[in-house]
């Protein structure tokens, strides 16, 4: 009977030691192994399922602030805004000095309209972590946006450049606001244009003045006199910028001239669209009247990375004999704010859009390379100058070079 006992007490030891690894095994893991296989599904849109793993690591961990916060970004990507900012507050409640806590509530407080909300925790971000956040600081200027303080949004936006140049699609944001911003300006162009003595020089002189309604956005008139081809003469232009809502917006032109090297009349329009990741896109039409109308069909692409921008356009001139494509490579390097840059500019054929080419010659083979830098002197006055060289086929065989200086100055009010 006793050997009977000792038997089932060993029997039952051996089961213990033999249960007890895989009870231990299923109650212990790696919260860090979990959170990235909650964030690869979570990202990959299986929302359900990776929350499922981020709820299981986060009974055993419920101060683990980056799973609260992956928890709270998947519910605000589905929409779910009261359910995200209970896991918001609970992620700056375990770690109140934690950004990405309370970058991530104050993402879902934009998404959802709660601008007032937004605002305290901005303030008490900021109170905890410091003005030297420059997350924080970006997102009190995306507040003063919501609210239509464009003048506030962009002198906050303009400061956090400086600071952190590399915040994506800051140098985007921040020239939305200009032109959402900007009220009146006037301001002077000068372009010189030397041919080695195949022509005489041509000297072109522009005078613009630019207002702002809620309409039209930014208005701006402009009067251009050239002398070129021993002639003088006269263009009157007038641009639009409307607003086409918060990421959208349009560029409409209309001008006019006596002078046979303008069009007598143009027309024309874009539309800009600003895109995730820090890209813009726009398409559009230009209606040229010289002696027979041109129309010309131009559509870019850009995108901003860090302190650069890069643009790639395109013009399509369809014809009789065939159409003609022209293209045109910029690059811009930003300094302190949008305002301050170095521009280098590759380009083939001619655009539509700039006065000082001769566009009625129809080039048949136009090759440019131009330099510019653009300084914001003050809070006033701004100042610009560009040097271009192209080599133009004006007929074939015919080659013209062109040196081109360009210099302005614009006075804000």
């Amino acid at each position: 009977m006793k050997i009977n006992i000792y038997i089932k007490s060993l029997f039952v030891i051996l089961a213990l030691n033999t249960l007890t690894p895989i009870i231990f095994a299923q109650e212990s893991f790696d919260p860090d192994v979990l959170y990235a296989e909650a964030r690869k599904l979570i990202l990959d849109g299986k929302r359900e399922e990776g929350r499922a793993i981020a709820f299981r690591a986060l009974e055993k961990y419920p101060t683990y602030a980056d799973i609260l916060i992956l928890v709270g970004r998947s519910y605000s990507w589905d929409g779910s805004y009261d359910s995200a900012s209970v896991y918001f507050e609970r992620a700056i409640e375990a770690s109140p000095e934690y950004q990405d806590a309370y970058v991530a509530y104050i993402d879902n407080l934009f998404w959802s309209e709660n601008y007032d909300q937004a605002e305290l925790i901005i303030n008490k971000g900021i109170d905890k972590i410091g003005p030297q956040s420059t997350l924080l600081s970006y997102r009190k200027s995306r507040l003063y946006y919501y609210r239509e303080d464009y003048s506030t949004a962009l002198e906050i936006a303009r400061e956090v450049f400086e600071k952190n140049s590399k915040i994506n699609g800051i140098l985007n944001y921040i020239q939305t606001l200009q032109r959402l911003g900007r009220n009146n300006a006037i301001g002077a162009t000068y372009d010189y244009d030397s041919f080695r003595g195949q022509l005489t020089p041509w000297n072109t002189y522009s005078l613009y003045g630019r207002t702002r309604t809620k309409l039209t956005g930014s208005l701006i008139a402009r009067v251009t006199n050239s002398s070129r081809f021993d002639a003088n003469g006269t263009q009157f232009e007038l641009d639009a910028y409307p607003s086409l809502g918060k990421n959208s917006y349009g560029y409409f032109n209309v001008g006019f001239s006596q002078a046979f090297f303008f069009p007598s009349y143009r027309f024309g329009g874009s539309v800009y669209w600003n895109l995730p990741k820090a890209f813009e896109f726009d398409i559009g039409y230009r209606h040229l009247s010289f002696s027979e109308v041109t129309h010309i069909f131009t559509g870019s692409i850009g995108k901003y990375v860090s302190n650069w921008w890069f643009n790639l356009r395109v013009n399509v001139i369809p014809g009789t004999s065939g159409s003609s494509t022209s293209g045109n490579l910029q690059t811009r390097y930003y300094f302190k704010g949008p305002e301050d840059f170095f521009s280098i500019q590759f380009s083939t054929g001619v655009s539509p859009d700039e006065e000082n080419r001769d566009f009625q010659s129809q080039l048949l083979n136009s090759y440019r390379a131009r330099l510019g830098y653009q300084q914001l002197w003050t809070d006033r006055w701004m100042g610009f100058g560009f040097l271009g060289y192209s080599r133009d086929e004006i007929n074939q065989g015919n080659f013209r070079n062109n040196i081109n200086i360009s210099v302005g100055t614009e006075f804000r009010f």
